[in-house]
């Protein structure tokens, strides 16, 4: 089997786990608010931490693990407890409150980053997309595979920030009651999402331990 083809097999698995269009619509009440420089950067950011996720899971992901002691289901596990806490707000509206008191100014310097989490854990990378890269690592083998692995890391940073960026786009183009259904409807689903992670890691977890 040629590294070009264990390349795409990688992407293709990373991709479909990500599923653009559902990460789309998850991203939407998070980049409310920003203007369309400031979403860009924020796509630029994911599509980075994307990739050095990734790319950390291809070339030191196991020892990485063995060394801090924690497993793949343990970090999906983590993504769950995390997506819960900021799904359940959106799915109760909690967003849908009076406008603040506060100037701009003050609004821009309270708000928090949503960046790293949820955007980039545990909505776009977790504990399979981590188990995933080193799971290719090992069929890899050598270092001329784990570079093409790289190449398809790269691509799907890219995926990532395309992604998040255009869900910038559409969200400017939907009135303030539709923005209102949109938060619910993804809070559900991602709530959804929350608690499959959290079923999932902690069943792994459980299993491990009965095995071992």
């Amino acid at each position: 089997m040629s590294f070009t083809y264990e390349a795409l097999v990688f992407f293709l698995a990373l991709f479909a786990l990500y599923s653009p269009v559902a990460a789309l619509s998850s991203y939407l009440p998070y980049v409310r608010g920003y203007t369309h420089a400031e979403q860009l950067r924020l796509a630029l950011g994911l599509a980075l931490n994307a990739l050095v996720f990734v790319l950390i899971a291809v070339w030191v992901g196991e020892p990485l693990l063995e060394l801090l002691g924690i497993s793949t289901a343990a970090l999906t596990a983590t993504g769950g407890i995390a997506l819960i806490l900021a799904a359940v707000p959106l799915m109760r509206g909690a967003g849908e409150t009076a406008p603040p008191t506060e100037t701009p100014e003050e609004e821009v310097i309270k708000r928090k980053n949503p960046l790293f989490t949820p955007l980039t854990f545990p909505l776009t990378v977790g504990g399979t997309t981590f188990a995933f890269g080193v799971a290719a690592s090992a069929d890899a083998g050598d270092v001329t595979g784990r570079l093409w692995l790289s190449v398809a890391a790269l691509a799907y940073g890219i995926v990532t920030g395309v992604t998040l960026y255009l869900s910038g786009h559409v969200e400017r183009r939907i009135s303030l009651e539709t923005s209102a259904i949109l938060d619910r409807v993804a809070g559900i689903l991602l709530t959804a999402i929350a608690v499959i992670l959290l079923a999932n890691g902690f069943t792994d977890l459980v299993t491990a331990r009965l095995n071992s």
